[in-house]
């Protein structure tokens, strides 16, 4: 594996983070499709530069995982055809079904994180719920 270089990654996670952006912005906007659309390449695009294009294509196209990737490239691919409601809730149900097993982790971090009595009884209550297989 070679080394990702590091102005690769900070463009990558700029990148990705314009995505993001773009996509609550198409959100809130009424599920405007050329806002969703520019969200979605760009956080493609940051993704496979944080972590390189093969390492993107490895995860997104493992045996166990072509379920979620088909239903949020497709939910991609609905998005850019101007359909963009029916494209984010595919990309929903894809983008959940490929990082499940990132949910318990991630809860557990923000219940360690966040000392707030409910909520971090809560994440640590969601923490124990899934596993990581």
């Amino acid at each position: 594996d070679a080394k990702i270089p590091e102005w690769e990654e900070e463009v990558g996670v700029g990148t990705a983070g314009f995505g993001v952006f773009f996509i609550l912005f198409g959100i809130l906007l009424y599920f405007d499709s050329v806002l969703l659309a520019f969200g979605n390449l760009l956080f493609l695009t940051g993704l496979s530069l944080i972590i390189g294009l093969r390492r993107t294509f490895s995860f997104f196209f493992q045996r166990h995982k072509l379920k979620g990737t088909s239903f949020f490239l497709g939910g991609v691919a609905i998005v850019l055809l101007r359909w963009p409601l029916l494209g984010m809730l595919l990309e929903a149900y894809g983008f959940f079904n490929l990082f499940k097993g990132f949910f318990p982790m991630a809860f557990g971090f923000l219940g360690n994180t966040f000392n707030i009595p409910f909520l971090s009884m809560l994440f640590q209550r969601l923490q124990g719920t899934s596993s990581m297989v």
